[in-house]
């Protein structure tokens, strides 16, 4: 180990205290609700997707009482595309949630504006918000998100992210379907050929892509999982079920996923990988949605959590490593699912507390 590495050990953020610090994990959110660090300026395009970690991590921690709900809701609406006209619905976009001010203004094309578009990941982001903070959804614009929505699924069934010109995988199918879930109305998709393109995307070792003959990821194994369980198509305890009435290989998707608790404890998204704070929810959360969250040692998996708590609050990709509010966020569902007390229970599929006010 060089020097320069002895001397990040010692002055590693980690909290030495074994136990889950939940005031000091809302102080470490209320701090960034207030006034975003500028690690994150760059990430200005995600600033709903930063927001969703933080008010969602308030509620997870019962402490959704320290933001202003209507002043949420407001700047969350904000950020909603609105068709001009009843011809725009038709015009090939998608008329969902900007991810930021920024992303809402216009730019040049050989000198003719170009609008920004709305995102599907952005969408989701603002209607878990606005969920999470009791917003009544008969009063949005639907119809819209929906019938533009359509516009995203692509023939082989995937969903692309905005109208043109961006990737096709699993993370969008997953966000189209919560958006339909959350929304109740499931005319934006078609789930058959959604299905479809989520069983292509199964591997020989039992994991899921992110696209057909992909690597298996955690995180595309959860989009997979998620989604065919909004969408209906799977039932509960399913690794209790005769294997034949299922629509994939559970046996291999099982063992898959518990190879992916290292020695440590804690959970890695692929073969060969470091343990990662966020599998712990991208796996626990296949594990626990398929029935088999009782095969994960669940105490060495709270023992690798702890060394990523920040004594600043919030959790670290990595021990020894500065919190941010992605692994902060997964950081709390995981603990939710490991039913610490003082934390609200968690909607697996969703990614938002189940408990909702």
């Amino acid at each position: 180990m060089s020097n320069d590495d002895n001397d990040s050990a010692h002055s590693s953020p980690t909290n030495e205290d074994q136990s889950f610090d939940i005031d000091r994990h809302i102080r470490f959110l209320e701090m960034n609700y207030q006034l975003i660090p500028s690690f994150y300026e760059g990430q200005e395009i995600n600033h709903l997707t930063l927001a969703y970690f933080i008010i969602s991590g308030l509620h997870m921690l019962h402490a959704i009482d320290r933001v202003d709900r209507e002043a949420v809701i407001d700047w969350v609406l904000s950020f909603q595309a609105h068709p001009k006209n009843e011809a725009e619905l038709n015009n090939g976009q998608f008329y969902g949630f900007h991810g930021s001010r920024s992303s809402q203004f216009h730019s040049l094309d050989n000198e003719v504006t170009v609008p920004n578009n709305s995102h599907l990941a952005s969408t989701y982001c603002a209607l878990a918000i606005l969920k999470t903070v009791g917003y009544d959804f008969s009063l949005i614009d639907s119809g819209s998100i929906l019938k533009t929505m359509k516009h995203l699924q692509q023939p082989d069934g995937s969903f692309m992210p905005i109208h043109t010109g961006a990737e096709v995988d699993l993370r969008f199918v997953y966000c189209a379907a919560v958006i339909s879930s959350l929304l109740d109305n499931w005319s934006g998709m078609d789930k058959e050929e959604a299905k479809n393109y989520i069983l292509s995307c199964q591997s020989y070792d039992g994991g899921f892509g992110l696209i057909p003959g992909q690597e298996s990821h955690g995180g595309a194994t959860y989009c997979a999982v998620a989604s065919l369980r909004l969408m209906g198509f799977m039932e509960d305890d399913l690794v209790f079920q005769s294997t034949s009435s299922s629509i994939i290989d559970v046996p291999l998707l099982l063992d898959w996923c518990l190879q992916r608790q290292a020695v440590d404890g804690g959970f890695q998204g692929r073969p060969n990988k470091a343990s990662d704070t966020c599998y712990a929810f991208w796996i626990g959360g296949v594990l626990r949605m398929i029935g088999a969250n009782k095969f994960i040692d669940q105490t060495t998996l709270r023992e690798f959590l702890l060394t990523c708590q920040s004594k600043y609050g919030g959790f670290s990709k990595f021990p020894g490593q500065f919190p941010d509010l992605y692994h902060s966020y997964y950081g709390f569902t995981a603990f939710s699912m490991l039913q610490e007390t003082g934390l609200n229970s968690l909607d697996v599929e969703l990614g938002i507390s189940s408990i909702i006010l």
